[in-house]
């Protein structure tokens, strides 16, 4: 059991990519209307990606009272969180930097970031025990990163960014579904009352098969209004892609694969879409 809570694997480096793609399309679409300082565009980058990481590391800390007689994993455990203190604090200088430039949007764009990265796992709100946090992260995680980054690259916001955003907020919201996915048995040990838990495995599968098709929709809708100058980049992506809707629906221990091949799916179309902007 302890081996599940060690930093390594506690960071879960394959979710990098949310923050990497999601920072990173806000940044991209705002060279587009204004003149990118670079050093700003990489600040955000690495807050975006400790950011993420404290998230990560908090994630297991409501397991405490079930592991009452685990004193390796509780150790563990109340270590990654100091790590995300950490990191949660060096991603704070930057925001503050960002609010001192951009004023009291910047802040409540930070603090609605925050609550939520806090409210993930922590309680009163603990969204992720209540089933609600695939629909948060697609706001928090996803358009909220989008847009955070083009606004305080670029000091405004239009509708081309929100409507830019959906992609990737989608594929967010479909890796921590198959984080879901796979932790289904255990969560449901535990009492972990996830939206697979609640839905059930099968429902759960068809909400990740059907995410993965709307990814490719929207993009294509995107391209249709001219919000994307081409269509055909993304394409490339579907070697990682289509095995995934395989691999969703096979017994538990495919199942552990789903979201480091989510990961690298979101990575690989994330840099593609980079370039359709």
């Amino acid at each position: 059991m302890a081996e599940k809570y060690r930093t390594g694997r506690a960071l879960r480096p394959f979710s990098f990519a949310v923050a990497m793609v999601t920072c990173l399309t806000g940044t991209v679409a705002a060279t587009g209307v204004a003149d990118i300082h670079w050093l700003q565009a990489v600040s955000l980058l690495c807050a975006a990606v400790l950011l993420q990481a404290g998230v990560n590391l908090i994630n297991d800390y409501s397991d405490l009272p079930q592991l009452a007689g685990d004193a390796q994993s509780c150790r563990l455990i109340r270590k990654n969180v100091r790590i995300a203190a950490v990191c949660f604090a060096a991603a704070s200088a930057v925001a503050l930097y960002f609010v001192l430039l951009r004023g009291w949007p910047a802040l409540l764009l930070v603090l609605t970031g925050m609550l939520g990265a806090l409210g993930y796992t922590l309680e009163p709100l603990n969204l992720k025990r209540r089933g609600y946090a695939v629909a948060a992260v697609f706001w928090l995680m996803g358009v909220l990163m989008v847009c955070g980054s083009y606004y305080f690259l670029t000091g405004r916001l239009d509708g081309s960014i929100i409507r830019l955003s959906v992609p990737v907020s989608l594929l967010t919201s479909l890796l921590l579904l198959a984080n879901e996915i796979r932790d289904f048995e255990a969560d449901r040990k535990q009492g972990c009352r996830t939206l697979t838990v609640r839905e059930g495995l099968a429902a759960a599968v068809r909400l990740y098969r059907q995410g993965l098709a709307l990814v490719v929709v929207s993009c294509f809708v995107l391209y249709l209004t001219g919000d994307l100058q081409i269509f055909w980049p993304l394409l490339l992506s579907a070697p990682l892609g289509i095995p995934l809707l395989v691999m969703v629906g096979l017994g538990q221990h495919a199942r552990q694969q789903l979201p480091p091949g989510t990961g690298r799916f979101f990575l690989l179309f994330g840099l593609l879409y980079l370039t359709t902007l």
